[in-house]
């Protein structure tokens, strides 16, 4: 043993002596303890609460307001909803964790209610049968498809604008319902006899659409099975769109009929075991697609037309845009990618004039959000109509600026607080579909028709599950 050995030996015996119980010299060590989980505070409560309704009747009376103000109060704030408890996500960096986090679910408030319309399509499901769902009606989305869907969407865009008489009023909301119901009929569905009721499923929606919001804010369980007018109208309403469903479905099977559309990709579609599709999940999933193909897509286009008309300067950039790119002739779907400041337009318009304003999700266990904590099984909302017009996210917020989406001009604005088709795995699978529609009908209508707004024009938002302008009545006079 060296002379350092042999050192450290005699100091560790010295050591151990002294240690002996009853030494003056003992050292007790401190009982360890395990660390405690440090708690989280629970987000700061909203204000402008009643008793029993708590902020419900806000979200009623003016909820654009309320959502647009809540961020003034902190980034993640408690609701209350007549008995439950809420939690607003305000911050859009807090928005994008929310939505890419598998500790959040589709649920809530929103999706709850909109089960009664849309079954359990791929919309409202979650985990491995939303994953399931998804991946079966992808091949009618892919790219190569959509090229297809453009001649529909060119052919009846143009019979829109041929209807329509110089000096005459259009009622653009009606407009631009019909030409989507056509649309998303003949190219998703190839289907002529939705396109035929097209103003009685516009009627129908906006019911159903109303009722499902008040459904949502007030949540009064049973008293929407009590047999007022309100309530016998909603059920009629839903009734005529779920049976208008069951009957394209039932021609389809009884012509045996196998055209290239997305009844037929659900028709053949097969799960990991080999499994097809049952009639209920495919119609779930139809009625989920019209009602985004025929609702989401005539907001957004009325909403656009609404701007344009109010900043004529910008619609006449549009039509020298398209009529550069085509020399006059038609627009067609070839045309699209080089229509910058079109998109630009569309893109400008989601943002200030959002069809979806209001969603949901539900915690799915005890999580931590912005530094708050959030009990499992908690309904959160956040809304894409505050979020995109919030001064903090986006410079002259309620300026109409298509030019803001430059590629120079990026880098002014939050990434995460613009994102109209969603992101992650819910993200809309229809997205490039709504967005060539959107450019075909708009490269279509402006360059030949000037509009000006009629008396009876209303511009400001009707308030239903989607935002619409109330009464939108344009006179059109050729350019």
């Amino acid at each position: 043993m060296s002379i350092e050995s042999q050192h450290q030996h005699q100091h560790e015996h010295r050591g151990r002596a002294q240690a002996q119980p009853g030494s003056r010299q003992e050292s007790r060590p401190e009982p360890q303890r395990s660390p405690q989980p440090r708690k989280q505070p629970q987000p700061p409560l909203a204000g402008g609460a009643v008793p029993l309704l708590g902020h419900a009747w806000r979200l009623v009376r003016d909820p654009l307001a309320f959502l647009a103000g809540l961020r003034d109060h902190g980034d993640l704030v408690r609701l209350k909803l007549g008995p439950r408890t809420a939690y607003a996500v305000c911050a859009p960096e807090l928005v994008g964790q929310l939505l890419r986090s598998p500790e959040y679910e589709v649920g809530g408030p929103l999706w709850d209610t909109m089960e009664v319309l849309l079954g359990k399509g791929v919309a409202t499901s979650n985990g491995a049968l939303h994953r399931r769902q998804r991946r079966m009606m992808q091949p009618a989305f892919r790219p190569e498809r959509i090229a297809d869907y453009a001649a529909v969407m060119e052919e009846e865009a143009r019979a829109m604008v041929a209807r329509w008489e110089p000096g005459g009023t259009i009622d653009v909301g009606a407009e631009m319902f019909r030409a989507s119901v056509r649309i998303v009929s003949r190219s998703l569905l190839e289907v002529d006899s939705i396109a035929q009721k097209a103003e009685h499923i516009s009627a129908a929606l906006g019911t159903v659409f109303e009722g499902l919001y008040r459904r949502m804010v007030l949540s009064a369980g049973p008293l929407h099975r009590l047999p007022t007018p309100a309530n016998r109208r909603f059920s009629r309403a839903l009734a005529d769109l779920h049976g208008l469903v069951d009957e394209i479905l039932a021609e389809r099977h009884a012509s045996g009929a196998r055209p290239r559309d997305l009844i037929t990709v659900l028709l053949e579609a097969t799960d990991e075991s080999g499994a097809p599709l049952g009639d209920r999940e495919i119609h779930d999933h139809l009625v989920s697609l019209v009602v985004a193909g025929a609702e989401n897509v005539s907001s957004t286009l009325a909403w656009t037309l609404c701007l344009l008309t109010e900043h004529p300067g910008r619609a006449d950039r549009l039509a020298e845009e398209v009529n550069a790119v085509t020399g006059g002739r038609p627009v067609s779907f070839a045309d699209v990618g080089a229509l910058s400041f079109t998109r630009n337009v569309i893109t400008e318009a989601m943002r200030i004039r959002p069809a979806p304003w209001i969603l949901t999700r539900r915690t799915v266990a005890e999580t931590e959000l912005g530094g708050y904590a959030i009990p499992a099984h908690a309904d959160i909302v956040y809304s894409t109509y505050a979020m995109q017009r919030d001064p903090r996210s986006f410079p002259r917020h309620l300026e109409f600026d298509p030019d803001r989406w430059l590629p120079e001009r990026a880098g002014e604005m939050e990434a995460a607080a613009m994102i109209p088709f969603g992101t992650g795995n819910r993200k809309c699978p229809g997205d490039h579909f709504s967005m060539a529609e959107f450019a075909i009908v708009l490269a279509t209508v402006v360059p030949r028709w000037r509009f000006s707004a009629v008396e009876g024009t209303d511009t400001s938002s009707r308030i239903g599950i989607t935002l619409h302008p109330k009464r939108l009545l344009l006179r059109p006079e050729p350019r």
